[in-house]
């Protein structure tokens, strides 16, 4: 049980954690623009990440998503519905294109590659990953967030232990950064509502793979808490070497040059690896918000956004952050409104839930288990369980007894607590 949430939290910090977070744009532009303060802006952002972390997979879960569309048209106002649902189809394709961007640019920084090779290889990449199935999906995008974590200990190491440095200057340094917020509180608001925007629609999907709400719940508070050190770790680091890293494409990338050619190669093609992660999720979302279920047409409608995307992301990786994460971060900003209030009005129901399958849980074990006894009241509980559930009584019946068939009965303790 504690294996699946973890693969879940690893993949939603590869849903997140792109271009942005791991080559250090993102940071540089929105929180150390206002030198120390920043800071400060950057521990709140990390909170954020995990509070919201733990609602954005959970409601997915409770409501089965398959697109953002099954969960939107349950908690919303059909005219706030369509206005988030458009925000959320348009934000998933801008920032997937930007994140080809950021591929060409890592390439060409490291590389000294022409820009247009990057965006072409992430493009295919994001093409050929999509005839994958989902389970096989799901591991590629937590496949290298362990490594970007022990990299940028790496290099936060490198940078602090031993070494003193003159934070006046810095700060001084870092304010020449031109910032794209009147503020640091508004940068916090506004860039947490863009992860959210450009994220939530593959976290939805993520969390409707799960079956077990308190999976769910603890996978996004892992993953958010995760994503938080990420930013915090990569922030303190960007900050000490703000003299020699402000003009750079990818800032991350400079620091790590001077560690080691062999690390800096490597740290490269994990950003690659994250860019791509991000860029597949955007891509495979939007997708998937046309297609639902339909995986022929899934994959003819990524194909073709993916190729329009290619071509979008020739206006420049530095450029597009400054220009068009504001504003996604603005409309995103309804979203966390409207995902707080679910959150608050739905938490009872979802415990409810919780427990519903829970216990549905626990009579299919006995159902399949030889060992143990499983009656008529058995199998009349379970069916009135099911007709209680949020989901349609025969989809999440059949859903409990393939889940229990898969993991094997005789691995799913009775009296375990943590199963949900």
């Amino acid at each position: 049980m504690r294996r699946k949430y973890i693969s879940i939290a690893m993949a939603y910090v590869g849903i997140v954690v792109g271009a942005g977070l791991s080559s250090g744009q993102d940071i540089m532009q929105y929180f150390l623009s206002y030198g120390t303060l920043g800071i400060f802006g950057v521990i709140l952002l990390a909170i954020l990440h995990i509070i919201f972390g733990k609602i954005i997979i959970t409601i997915g879960c409770y409501f089965r998503s398959s697109n953002h569309q099954d969960v939107l048209e349950k908690i919303t106002h059909p005219i706030v519905n369509r206005l988030i649902d458009y925000s959320l189809i348009i934000s998933c394709f801008i920032v997937g294109f930007v994140m080809f961007a950021g591929a060409g640019s890592n390439l060409s920084q490291q590389f000294g590659l022409p820009f247009w090779v990057g965006t072409l290889i992430c493009a295919v990449l994001t093409i050929v990953v999509a005839f994958m199935d989902f389970q096989k999906i799901t591991q590629v995008l937590g496949v290298f967030t362990p490594i970007i974590i022990v990299m940028i200990l790496i290099v936060c190491g490198y940078t602090f232990i031993g070494k003193s440095y003159d934070f006046k200057a810095l700060d001084e340094i870092a304010s020449t950064i031109e910032s794209p917020m009147p503020n640091v509180w508004m940068a916090v608001v506004n860039y947490y509502a863009l992860c959210a925007i450009s994220a939530v629609s593959m976290a939805f999907v993520l969390g409707g793979s799960v079956l077990r709400i308190g999976v769910a719940e603890k996978g996004g508070l892992l993953g958010g808490a995760i994503i938080g050190f990420i930013i915090s770790a990569a922030a303190i680091t960007l900050f000490a070497n703000i003299d020699s890293v402000k003009d750079a494409d990818i800032p991350m990338l400079e620091i790590v040059k001077n560690i080691h050619p062999a690390f800096a190669f490597v740290y490269a093609l994990t950003i690659f690896a994250l860019i791509f992660n991000t860029a597949f999720s955007l891509f495979y979302a939007f997708a998937k918000r046309f297609a639902g279920r339909n995986e022929k047409k899934l994959k003819v409608i990524l194909i073709v956004s993916v190729l329009i995307g290619f071509g979008l992301s020739f206006c420049g990786f530095k450029t597009l952050v400054a220009v068009m994460y504001p504003i996604l971060g603005y409309i995103g900003m309804l979203l966390l409104t409207v995902l707080g209030i679910t959150w608050i009005k739905e938490k009872k129901n979802i415990l409810t839930e919780k427990l519903i399958r829970r216990k549905m849980i626990n009579l299919a074990v006995k159902k399949y288990d030889e060992d143990l006894y499983y009656s008529l009241s058995d199998r009349e509980n379970f069916n009135r369980l099911g007709e209680k559930s949020v989901i349609d009584t025969e989809e999440i019946k059949n859903e409990i007894r393939s889940f229990v068939k898969d993991i094997g009965p005789e691995n799913i303790p009775l009296s375990e607590p943590s199963m949900s």
